[in-house]
């Protein structure tokens, strides 16, 4: 069970790591990172290199497919090689997925009009533009089609994933394998739990890194 989970410039890490962490654990699973060349790709941050294994060229029928967000998507939003490629391997993955801004690749592909979908909640007002409908849900399931909100969901949609896959108890143990018992100091969230200075500050500074900038 072929893995593909794509890397580009200015990807955020736990969008791909999450993914790979719980689906990577899966009996038979098989992941590749794969970008538009192969070799190092750098995080939003620029501290973290990631290697990509495989070009897009030589990955050609995944089963499941994992697009991560990261600022570096905006650069990638006009129609070009990667969405080409993003909708070739579609055609016949089980499972096509997405983690933060990544859920914005695939609805710019076209693969998300008619359905829902989330994505980081500074993003979610931007999917209607492509025929999606935004939910402010951590993880949804259209179809093949299994979308994460923020960057921590990832692992969230790994395990619903996995589930699917495998089964409860198989991936049951992937959780507890991860010890993935989240119990954080603070209930802040989501902005509906955060408080509202802490969202508007959080905002403004987003606003340049959703842009790209």
């Amino acid at each position: 069970m072929q893995i593909a989970i794509l890397l580009y410039d200015r990807f955020t890490a736990l969008d791909a790591v999450g993914p790979y962490e719980t689906l990577g654990r899966l009996p038979g699973a098989a992941p590749v990172f794969v970008g538009a060349r192969t070799g190092p790709y750098r995080n939003d941050a620029g501290s973290l290199t990631m290697v990509a294994d495989a070009a897009l060229s030589e990955v050609t029928a995944p089963d499941i497919l994992v697009v991560p967000g990261g600022p570096g998507q905006s650069a990638l939003m006009a129609d070009g090689p990667l969405h080409d490629w993003i909708r070739a391997v579609d055609a016949g993955t089980t499972w096509t997925t997405s983690v933060c801004t990544g859920s914005l690749l695939l609805a710019a592909a076209g693969l998300l009009t008619g359905r829902r979908a989330t994505s980081h909640w500074l993003a979610l007002d931007q999917l209607p533009a492509f025929g999606a409908t935004p939910t402010g849900e951590r993880v949804v399931v259209d179809g093949k089609y299994v979308t994460a909100a923020g960057v921590s969901s990832g692992i969230d949609m790994g395990l619903t994933l996995a589930g699917r896959i495998a089964g409860d108890a198989v991936a049951q143990a992937i959780q507890l394998g991860m010890e993935y018992d989240p119990q954080p100091p603070y209930d802040a969230g989501s902005p509906q739990k955060a408080p509202a200075e802490v969202t508007a500050e959080l905002r403004e500074r987003s606003r340049f890194l959703l842009n790209g900038e």
